[in-house]
């Protein structure tokens, strides 16, 4: 799965990363890379969605980043 949007900091519980895609929804990543985590970075990223993974923030569901490109605006 492929989705394209921008990454955010969501400041829930510990914290954590997001990618809100261009489509609205926002997903919580799993393991980000330290390169990902730049809040307001246009990025598309490709992996998968868990389910069976739960977290203390739940902002949404929880994806699993296997590659990422940074995307110009």
């Amino acid at each position: 799965m492929t989705i394209t949007g921008k990454i955010e900091y969501k400041d829930l519980g510990a914290g954590t990363w997001a990618l809100v895609a261009t489509s609205g929804e926002t997903y919580e990543l799993k393991d980000a890379p330290p390169e990902l985590k730049q809040e307001g970075l246009n990025v598309k990223i490709e992996g998968q969605v868990r389910d069976d993974v739960m977290t203390f923030a739940m902002t949404g569901p929880v994806f699993e980043v296997r590659s990422f490109e940074v995307v110009k605006s």
